[in-house]
């Protein structure tokens, strides 16, 4: 098994993959993370700290999560837009060893897409704010938003390779993470927060301690996140041993 896992994590360090997804993570979040910064004295004057800042743009580094687990998905589908799957899954021995390398893979990208986006998260909480004349300030509570950005990311990689080994389809896995993240969830939780806290992405609001309300308490939200990860790995380990995977 160890040596399926290598050869795994070999193919998920070739391609473009594995350095434009983080990059492209890191983007979008140093967007985010000016929009607070540029607004910041703005929003000071209105009765906010640089504290409050700064655990914002702690917390906006959690966008990471969806590209991680789109790295995931891609890790997955990529066999199967290739043609290669029953190739591996011959190689690997079997179809379940080859779904439990590839999830391996996965959630340890996830952790590393996780290392990336919070020690960048630290940089820029107190880097960010120095080119706008603002006070860099940092507490135990901003360290447990990064600490809650990590384990977002490390876990929405396996998802995301759940969700590619259910939809089997690269451009449908990844449409459909990007819906559930962007569109779905946060649409269901302006129409329905009751029910919606209960949805992945929105529970993982309460690992990076969003300041939202109607969210779930933190065990609440792991336990929540662990029912989805549980029901996706039953339906995905059951589809792969059934279906063909030609």
């Amino acid at each position: 098994m160890r040596n399926l896992i290598a050869g795994e994590a070999r193919k998920a360090l070739t391609g473009r993959a594995w350095w434009s997804l983080p990059l492209a993570g890191a983007w979008l979040c140093l967007i985010t993370t000016f929009g607070y910064v540029s607004g910041g004295e703005k929003a000071i004057a209105a009765g906010s700290t640089s504290l409050a800042v700064g655990q914002d743009v702690a917390r906006s580094w959690m966008m990471m999560f969806l590209l991680a687990g789109v790295f995931g998905a891609v890790h997955v589908t990529r066999d199967y837009a290739s043609g290669t799957m029953v190739r591996s899954a011959l190689l690997a021995g079997s179809r379940s060893r080859l779904f439990g390398a590839k999830l391996a893979v996965a959630t340890a990208a996830g952790a590393a897409f996780g290392l990336v986006a919070a020690a960048l998260g630290a940089v820029s909480v107190y880097l960010g704010p120095l080119p706008f004349g603002l006070e860099a300030a940092a507490d135990g509570e901003t360290a447990l938003i990064l600490l809650g950005v990590f384990a977002c990311c490390t876990l929405a990689a396996p998802w995301g390779a759940l969700i590619g080994w259910i939809v089997r389809n690269q451009t449908g896995a990844v449409a459909t993470l990007i819906g559930l993240t962007l569109l779905v969830d946060p649409g269901l939780q302006r129409l329905v927060p009751g029910v919606a806290k209960y949805l992945l992405t929105i529970a993982m609001s309460s690992v990076y301690r969003d300041v939202k309300p109607d969210l779930l308490s933190l065990p609440w939200a792991y336990a929540v996140i662990a029912a989805w990860l549980v029901a996706a790995l039953v339906a995905g380990r059951h589809l792969v041993r059934t279906r063909d995977i030609a």
